[in-house]
């Protein structure tokens, strides 16, 4: 008698067929499902290779909803990793029965854009380059303007528009400030503009909106009373105020084009890692690692797949004629419940899983916790001691 060992090629793609559970339950499985299918009283017209094949099917479509649920828990840790699940798609990976180490790469990653636009890091190098100043002349294009120290311009049209960071375009410097906010030389300084002064040790306690006034007062009085540098940005013009006066300073602009997402600042390997659930590395599941809730699943799955396919086997015959009648077969009844088998197969097991991912288990283990402290406060407290019940 045939067994799957003796066979050639006995499965499609031979994943299992040299794991010796699996190969073991191979044989048994033919006997499973032709008894089940009533092979005792009527010839089932499914070949040993039929089960074997349809066996398999059954171990990798639990394989792949199980990955399916994995990946539910762990994309987040696994992006940007190394993709795909092994270089022999026969072997499993490991990844898919590892219970990894979390981290937050997801969100420093996913914070960074936010980084970059506050100006305290990111993914892309700023450019600074200069715009020759001209004596009365107040706007400049920066696409044609602006170069860098090799005099060089700085726009690059394969990257998009520039966007301005910073102009180097301030008021100047006022003479007066607050040099010790407790000197009483620098209150007069500040209300006389005294262009130096020298600190003392006179002190007095005054309260904090005190400073605050002041350096409102000092900021208005470089508004109102001396020249308020500035400048406006429409499309590709940059207008200064005040009309330069002279032709021999350069004004610094610091800059930078379109972010390319797939070519940051740094080679960044991490870009072509694991991106979603399609290339995470998850091979399939070892049958031999599979426990007794598993396999029992797969041998469910396989009788349902046997059915639907014996089914249609005897779908192409309505009936089959013999002395004095005819036998009508039982194609169309075998296919309408071996199509609903695997829909509730899976149901089942879909709404298991749903209820064993990471997120729902902590869910559980925090209820868990708040019933047990309602518990515990039912606990009566022996006397002359205390016990914590949070």
């Amino acid at each position: 008698m045939a067994t799957f060992s003796s066979i050639s090629n006995p499965t499609p793609f031979g994943i299992f067929d040299t794991d010796t559970d699996f190969i073991s339950e191979a044989d048994n499985m033919v006997t499973f499902v032709k008894r089940k299918l009533g092979d005792d009283i009527l010839s089932v017209e499914l070949t040993k290779k039929q089960i074997f094949s349809n066996f398999e099917e059954s171990t990798l479509e639990y394989s792949s909803i199980l990955n399916q649920y994995q990946a539910k828990s762990q994309l987040v840790s696994y992006l940007g990793f190394p993709t795909g699940s092994s270089d022999n798609p026969h072997i499993a990976s490991g990844s898919e029965e590892s219970y990894i180490r979390e981290n937050l790469e997801y969100l420093s990653r996913f914070a960074e854009p936010y980084a970059m636009e506050a100006g305290v890091g990111g993914s892309y190098n700023m450019v600074s380059g200069s715009i020759a100043l001209t004596g009365s002349q107040q706007d400049y294009d920066m696409y044609t303007q602006l170069k860098d120290g090799n005099g060089d311009l700085i726009f690059d049209s394969s990257k998009g528009k520039l966007k301005i960071v910073e102009v180097f375009h301030y008021n100047p410097q006022a003479a007066y400030r607050f040099f010790d906010t407790t000197s009483a030389i620098n209150y007069l300084n500040n209300e006389f503009s005294f262009e130096s002064f020298t600190p003392e040790t006179i002190f007095y306690v005054l309260p904090i909106f005190e400073d605050i006034l002041r350096a409102g007062q000092l900021d208005l009085s470089n508004r109102v009373r001396r020249s308020n540098y500035s400048y406006e940005i429409n499309g590709t013009k940059l207008r200064l105020y005040p009309t330069p006066t002279t032709d021999t300073k350069k004004l610094w602009i610091k800059i930078r084009q379109y972010p390319d997402p797939t070519s940051p600042s740094y080679t960044d390997a991490t870009i072509k890692g694991v991106s979603n659930m399609s290339n995470l590395p998850f091979g399939n599941l070892e049958f031999k690692k599979i426990n007794s809730i598993g396999r029992q699943w797969v041998r469910q799955f396989t009788l349902a797949l046997s059915k639907e396919q014996l089914g249609l086997i005897r779908s192409k015959f309505g009936s089959i004629p013999v002395p004095g009648a005819e036998v009508t077969l039982n194609g169309s009844d075998l296919i309408s419940h071996g199509r609903e088998d695997q829909t509730n197969l899976k149901t089942q097991l879909r709404e298991m899983l749903d209820t064993m991912t990471y997120d729902k288990l902590m869910e559980v283990q925090s209820l868990r916790a708040e019933n047990m402290q309602k518990q515990l406060r039912y606990v009566p407290v022996p006397n002359g001691k205390a016990i914590f019940m949070g």
